[in-house]
C-alpha cells in the first residue's frame, strides 16, 4: 500500500506549568521542524477560553507562514458561526497576499446556532451515528460525551457573538465565501469587493465529524473534506461515506479527497510512548466533562481516572495511536486502509515540547517523508 502524505494539526496546547507565550513559540518551532521533516501542511485549530493558544487562526497562520518556506499553512477549522464570511476572506486574503499559494482555509459549522443553544448538532452528538467499521478502530462515543450545558460553556459561546446575533445558514455562508473569493459577491444588490481577499489563492476545505451537512456540502461543492477521527472516531466512516456519496466533480477536484486526523504519540520504544501518553485520558476528560481543555497534565504527576470517568473518554483513549515509530506506522496504515484516506493529519500532544518534536520526527522518518534540503 502506498503511504499517503502526512500533515500536522496543532492546538498550540499550553502545558501544565507553562504559558500561552511559550505554547506559541513551541508552535512556530514545531512548524519549522515539521517542514524540514517533510510534512505536507500545518493546520492550527480554533479554540477559545481554554488552555490552547490557537484562538486566532488567521493571525497564527500568518506568523507560521512567515517562519517557514514551503509547507502549506491553514486552519482546522475557522468556526464560521462566530464570524462573517467577509471577515474570514479579508483576513485569509491578507495572509495569502504575502504568502501566495500556501494557505488553506478550513471552515466548520461550530457556532451555527445561537450561543444559548450551546452547540452545533453535528459536533454535539457523535453518538447518534453508529460506526460501520470495526469496534477497535471506530468505537462509538457514549451518550454522555456530548458537550454539557455548563455555565462556562454558555458564557464562552455568548462571548463569541454580538448580543442577539445569529449566524446565517452554513450553506449561505459558504456561498458568500466563494463569491467573495471569486469577486462576484453582492449584498442587497450592491456589489462588494474584498481587498485583500478577491482572487486569493487559498484552498477551501470543509471539516466535519459525522454524516451531516458539512460532509454533504463538501461533496456537493467538489471540495476536499477533513474527517475528524481524532475528535469522534465512531462517526468517521459515516462522515466519509456521506461525503463520497454527495461528491460532484469541480474545477478544484475531479474525485473525492479525504484527510483523516489522528491522535498520535511516538517515542523510541512502545513503553516510553505509553508513559508520555499517560495524561491524555485526563486531558480529554477535562474537555468532555464540560470544563474545557485544561493545561496539558504532566504524566508523572497525574491522578488516574475513576472507572466512570474513563468510560467517558474510552473511545478517544483507545484510538490514540501510541508506540514506537514502527508500531504507530502499522496502525496508521490500518487506519488509512479502513478509511481510504488520501492524507493523514497528525496531532501529537505531549507535556514536554521536546517529546512532541521527537514524536513527529520519528514518525516522519519511519513513514518515509522526503526531508527538506536547507
Amino acid at each position: 500500500m502506498t503511504r499517503v502524505p502526512l500533515s500536522v494539526l496543532d492546538l498550540s496546547p499550553i502545558s501544565e506549568g507553562s504559558t500561552a507565550q511559550q505554547a506559541l513559540r513551541n508552535t512556530l518551532d514545531l512548524a519549522r521542524q515539521t517542514e524540514e521533516w517533510g510534512y505536507e501542511r500545518y493546520w492550527v485549530a480554533e479554540h477559545h477560553f481554554v488552555a490552547a493558544a490557537s484562538s486566532s487562526p488567521a493571525v497564527l497562520i500568518g506568523l507560521i507562514a512567515a517562519a517557514t518556506n514551503r509547507i502549506r499553512v491553514g486552519s482546522a477549522a475557522v468556526q464560521l458561526g462566530f464570524t462573517t464570511a467577509a471577515a474570514v476572506v479579508e483576513s485569509f486574503g491578507t495572509v495569502d497576499a504575502l504568502y501566495p499559494g500556501r494557505i488553506d482555509l478550513g471552515v466548520g459549522r461550530s457556532g451555527q446556532r445561537k450561543a444559548a443553544a450551546l452547540a452545533d448538532a453535528e459536533q454535539a452528538a457523535p453518538e447518534r451515528a453508529v460506526s460501520s467499521g470495526s469496534s477497535e478502530l471506530f468505537p462509538v462515543a457514549p451518550a454522555a460525551a456530548a458537550p454539557r450545558k455548563t455555565p462556562m460553556l454558555a458564557a464562552s459561546l455568548a462571548s463569541l457573538q454580538q448580543p442577539h446575533a445569529e449566524a446565517p445558514d452554513f450553506h449561505e455562508q459558504l456561498d458568500d465565501l466563494t463569491a467573495l473569493l471569486a469577486g462576484t459577491y453582492e449584498r442587497d444588490g450592491v456589489p462588494l469587493t474584498a481587498r485583500p481577499g478577491v482572487g486569493a489563492d487559498v484552498a477551501l476545505w470543509l471539516f466535519g465529524s459525522s454524516a451531516g451537512p458539512t460532509a454533504r456540502e463538501a461533496g456537493a461543492r467538489g471540495l476536499p473534506f477533513a474527517a475528524s477521527y481524532h475528535f469522534s472516531p465512531g462517526t468517521t466512516l459515516g462522515a466519509i461515506d456521506e461525503y463520497r456519496r454527495a461528491f460532484v466533480p469541480s474545477d478544484r477536484l475531479s474525485e473525492p479527497y479525504v484527510a483523516v486526523s489522528a491522535d498520535v504519540v511516538v517515542a523510541a520504544e512502545d513503553s516510553v510512548a505509553a508513559e508520555l501518553a499517560a495524561s491524555f485520558p485526563q486531558w480529554v476528560h477535562s474537555i468532555r466533562s464540560g470544563r474545557g481543555a485544561v493545561e496539558y497534565p504532566d504524566p508523572k504527576a497525574v491522578a488516574p481516572l475513576t472507572g466512570e470517568e474513563y468510560q467517558l473518554v474510552a473511545d478517544r483513549v483507545d484510538t490514540q495511536v501510541v508506540g514506537s515509530a514502527a508500531t504507530v506506522s502499522d496502525k496508521l496504515e490500518a487506519l488509512q486502509d479502513a478509511t481510504g484516506a488520501d492524507e493523514l493529519v497528525i496531532t501529537s500532544v505531549a507535556h514536554g515540547h521536546a517529546d512532541r518534536l521527537r514524536s513527529y520526527e520519528l514518525l516522519g522518518k519511519e513513514w518515509g517523508l522526503p526531508r527538506l534540503r536547507i
